[in-house]
């Protein structure tokens, strides 16, 4: 009996054998689909930074008063952060027109709803063509080693998009090329079918992102506080049937003043949110997960740099 049972032996343990690797088999296949379901994923949710992790900064940055335009309008107060770390020519032209007063009393002369409201001394007067023109600012080179936050891989319009500095850009690192995008709110040079024509026009998009505009206009700044009082900006193009709108009635800039040369009870501080720092890389990240409970069907895990709020707050004076 002993013996029966030491030769039946090595068939039970050749059936278990054979049981634990088929479980082996499909347990690895399990995981494979598994692993494989999350890297799709993965793919489509942001990393923090291009390049390395995040720093551990400050939630919020102090938008330096240098860089800052305080433009009124009949409606209320307006501020612009410029970016002469992106498009330097522009903004020391503008900076310099502006505290010649040049814009005082100019109107918003093309103003579309949802696309731009554009603004500049009447064209072609003699104003006008004393300002010298500019070569495009478009975009800038970059290299293997140039940082940013990324929002999203796979842009529609560039290999991928995020932000510097607080402002929305894109970046195509087979061309080595980045270049701010046009998102609601940004200011732009206006100039002709030449690109190195922009002197002084200027335009604030009031509407959705025109961004076919991207890398062929110069941005070089965005409103950062009053974006309501750009949006009742009174609208210049009409509709069919529709009586035109009389240029008395165009929008006039009742001021515009660097923020440094506005009197000390009158300037406006501001801080932005800090898109170096690792909670705006995490509140990213959640918003391409989007978990709250309200999502009862899940949107696809993209993210729109152009639908991405970067916040302001105001300071204590």
């Amino acid at each position: 009996m002993k013996f029966c049972k030491m030769f039946l032996s090595p068939l039970i343990i050749f059936y278990h054998l054979t049981l634990l690797l088929s479980l082996i088999i499909l347990s690895t296949l399990a995981l494979s689909t598994s692993v494989n379901a999350k890297q799709e994923v993965k793919e489509h949710i942001v990393i923090p930074v291009a390049g390395q992790p995040a720093n551990n900064q400050d939630e919020w940055r102090t938008v330096a008063i240098k860089n800052m335009v305080l433009l009124n309008l009949p409606y209320g107060e307006v501020v612009i952060e410029l970016a002469p770390q992106f498009s330097p020519r522009h903004v020391e032209q503008f900076m310099r027109l502006t505290q010649a007063g040049y814009y005082d009393g100019t109107k918003f002369y093309r103003v579309i709803d949802g696309f731009v409201a554009q603004a500049g001394p009447e064209e072609d007067s003699s104003l006008d063509s004393s300002i010298p023109l500019l070569a495009l600012e478009g975009e800038w080179p970059t290299d293997k080693d140039w940082q940013f936050t990324l929002v999203q891989n796979k842009d529609l319009f560039a290999e991928k998009t995020g932000f510097k500095d607080g402002f929305a850009l894109a970046h195509n690192p087979s061309e080595g090329s980045a270049w701010l995008t046009h998102c609601p709110g940004i200011i732009a040079m206006a100039r002709g079918n030449e690109a190195n024509s922009g002197s002084s026009h200027f335009y604030i998009t009031n509407g959705q992102a025109p961004r076919y505009l991207d890398r062929i206009m110069s941005i070089f700044g965005r409103v950062i506080y009053g974006m309501n009082h750009v949006q009742a900006i009174t609208r210049t193009a009409t509709i069919e049937g529709e009586t035109e709108v009389a240029s008395a009635d165009y929008t006039p800039i009742v001021s515009m003043q660097m923020m440094a040369d506005v009197s000390p009870a009158k300037q406006i501080h501001l801080a932005v949110k800090n898109t170096e720092s690792k909670l705006f890389a995490t509140k990213l990240t959640e918003r391409v997960k989007r978990d709250n409970t309200f999502f009862f069907k899940k949107p696809p895990a993209v993210l729109d740099v152009c639908q991405t709020p970067v916040l302001t707050r105001l300071l204590a004076q």
